[in-house]
């Protein structure tokens, strides 16, 4: 058995195809964790949802901040934005069943000695934590009020983590750090405006991996969302985005377990979008 991590796919089925064909992957035998953002901005990503969806078992997803979106979006309390992707999804036949598949997947994934988010994790959090409080919105969108939840999910504030949130306030600090974090301050204010890379802080600020202290810092945290930082491996941290649907290459950490060690594969992408189109 062979598992694999992946990075953000964002509907670009194709790469994705060459990938698995790469890695000679069996959804009989190998396991696949996908790090989110599995849609949009790509063009096909109803394809890559069916795709996941048959692997059943095999595959593990994680809910990233486009797939957020589209949820969002599909239950009409975010419009679309221009730079979407997502029509293909909303009027297809089977739309339904990739939405109430897409409601059940993870925010926050601990196995084979990995802590895996889309985003980032809070230097407040340890990883029990971490999972406590993605399992609290993981029940919220695939219980009744998921509509409500969606309506009260965005916006940047609170800006930062406070035990004594509650109700739509905490929830959206979950999400937020969880989908959408790269920088805060080094005492956990989240900058979530900024989407370069890790010369680019916003003063006051630096990498959430990077805060002094944080309480993930012996664990390995696996993660997506930041295609500016690309591939980055160090023992506390693995970011995997990338950049496919920028054309870069879409990635794939084979982890070995029984010899420690871990192999990167990566296909190059076709430019499905330009940079701030």
């Amino acid at each position: 058995m062979a598992l694999y991590l992946i990075g953000d796919v964002q509907g670009c089925d194709t790469a994705l195809q060459r990938l698995l064909d790469k890695l000679d992957f069996s959804p009989s035998r190998d396991h696949l964790y996908l790090l989110g953002d599995l849609v949009n901005r790509g063009p096909a990503s109803s394809a890559v949802l069916r795709r996941v969806m048959g692997y059943a078992a095999a595959a593990t997803s994680l809910l990233g901040n486009h797939d957020l979106s589209l949820l969002a979006i599909a239950h009409g309390q975010r419009p679309p934005h221009r730079n979407d992707t997502l029509d293909e999804v909303l009027l297809a036949p089977d739309r339904e069943a990739m939405l109430e598949w897409l409601r059940c997947q993870r925010l926050a994934v601990q196995a084979h000695g990995l802590l895996m988010v889309h985003g980032g994790v809070l230097p407040q959090w340890d990883v029990a934590q971490t999972l406590a409080l993605a399992g609290e919105v993981e029940a919220v969108l695939r219980g009744p009020q998921l509509v409500d939840f969606l309506s009260r999910m965005y916006g940047n504030q609170p800006d930062r983590w406070d035990d004594a949130l509650a109700g739509a306030q905490r929830l959206r600090v979950i999400v937020n750090a969880l989908t959408r974090l790269r920088f805060c301050t080094p005492d956990g204010v989240m900058e979530l405006r900024a989407s370069g890379g890790l010369r680019e802080a916003p003063p006051g600020t630096l990498p959430w991996f990077d805060v002094p202290g944080r309480r993930t810092a012996t664990a390995t945290i696996a993660f997506g969302h930041w295609s500016t930082l690309g591939f980055l491996r160090r023992p506390d941290i693995i970011a995997l985005d990338t950049g496919c649907v920028w054309g870069g290459c879409l990635s794939a950490l084979r982890l070995d377990r029984a010899e420690g060690r871990h192999e990167l594969i990566q296909v190059q992408c076709e430019q499905a979008r330009v940079p701030g189109e």
